[in-house]
């Protein structure tokens, strides 16, 4: 929410952690050493040599995610992986799990990933360094949704850092928002000291959700990666892309909502968004040309059509409301963090939305719709 570094939020994983869940894994072969730390925010990760390569160690605290939560993400991307999609794959443990626990915490393994890392060093949900690669991104993103179209899998049940659809397609949004922050004690713990519907209200009124809501229930259902953006991508020397990384968010959603996510997350430069900027004194922190490359190169794999281009720019100012919402159930229930738990609410819930009703977020939107 800023450009400042900030401390992660777990401990860094020791090499006695490792070699002890690496342990776990039969392929997975003898520590030799920890050779890089990730620096993210939501778990603790790192690059692992052992006698048999390198592999990508991952470890999240069990109230985030438990082993039948990885179970799922898993899955999906071992499906992805058998239609051709590029993603690393999970090693399995003794008994057969992708995932093991150990006291408090839950851990995973992964291959690493083939290509170049070219945006480690890169704040997440920052632009792409070339338009070629956002153009790149949005091709592998249509042949993601194209490869998830028959996996069959449920919703995930309501946990914190998920990217779901339940609120923006119903016949009431906010009745549904409602019913999602029921569903989250932390979550609705927070809120009774909001006045939360009327700000939540007052978003959906704006950007005309109750209009948008059936177009949006009409989209086909299927799982979708939700947190598209340089840094999940690993590159060739062409600029194309190599691998996909980090499902971590992955959830039921729809083909357009996902799209709207990558362009969410890579065609506005929020980092230098100022929060208490009033809206008339907005700076332009968009990204039009990232937006046109990658939509161009979603629509060279999967068409695009007028119509679709209009429902995408409309669901665009509200695509990040339930993720916003489930970083502020994180930061309140699992982290308990009122600070930033705020500014999830108000700088990305509320701040993001408000944004598009500037006039550089309304031209923005008419790239988006093709105008």
């Amino acid at each position: 929410m800023g450009t400042g570094l900030e401390a992660p939020s777990w401990p860094a994983i020791t090499a006695v952690e490792a070699a002890e869940a690496l342990a776990h894994f039969p392929t997975a072969g003898r520590l030799a050493r920890l050779e890089w730390h990730s620096p993210r925010p939501f778990s603790s990760a790192t690059l692992a040599r052992t006698s048999t390569g390198e592999l990508f160690l991952k470890r999240h605290h069990r109230r985030l995610r438990d082993a039948q939560a990885l179970a799922g993400e898993h899955a999906f991307i071992a499906h992805l992986g058998a239609r051709g999609v590029p993603v690393a794959q999970v090693l399995t443990a003794h008994d057969g799990a992708g995932a093991v626990t150990i006291g408090d915490w839950t851990w995973e393994v992964h291959g690493k990933a083939p290509g170049l890392d070219l945006y480690r060093d890169r704040q997440s949900w920052t632009p792409f360094l070339d338009p070629g690669h956002a153009r790149a991104s949005g091709a592998m993103l249509a042949r993601l949704h194209r490869a998830a179209e028959d996996f069959a899998a449920p919703s995930r049940p309501a946990r914190p850092l998920v990217t779901s659809l339940s609120i923006l397609p119903a016949a009431d949004p906010l009745a549904a928002a409602q019913a999602y922050v029921a569903a989250r004690p932390a979550l609705a713990d927070y809120c009774a000291a909001l006045d939360w519907t009327g700000q939540l209200g007052r978003v959906l009124a704006d950007h005309d959700a109750a209009t948008l809501a059936p177009q949006l229930a009409q989209q086909p259902s299927l799982w979708t990666h939700n947190d598209w953006h340089p840094s999940n991508l690993l590159w060739t020397e062409h600029g194309t892309v190599a691998s996909v990384l980090d499902f971590g968010l992955a959830d039921r959603t729809c083909a357009l909502h996902d799209l709207a996510t990558a362009l969410e997350r890579c065609a506005v430069r929020w980092l230098e968004l100022q929060p208490d900027a009033p809206l008339d004194e907005a700076v332009s922190i968009a990204e039009p040309e990232t937006a046109r490359a990658l939509l161009a190169g979603y629509a060279q794999e999967r068409p695009l059509t007028a119509g679709d281009r209009q429902l995408l720019a409309r669901l665009l100012p509200l695509v990040h409301i339930e993720f916003a919402l489930s970083e502020v159930d994180y930061f309140h229930g699992v982290l308990a963090r009122r600070a930033d738990a705020d500014l999830a609410w108000h700088g990305y819930l509320i701040g993001h939305a408000d944004w598009f009703k500037t006039p550089p977020g309304q031209a923005l939107l008419g790239v988006v719709a093709g105008q």
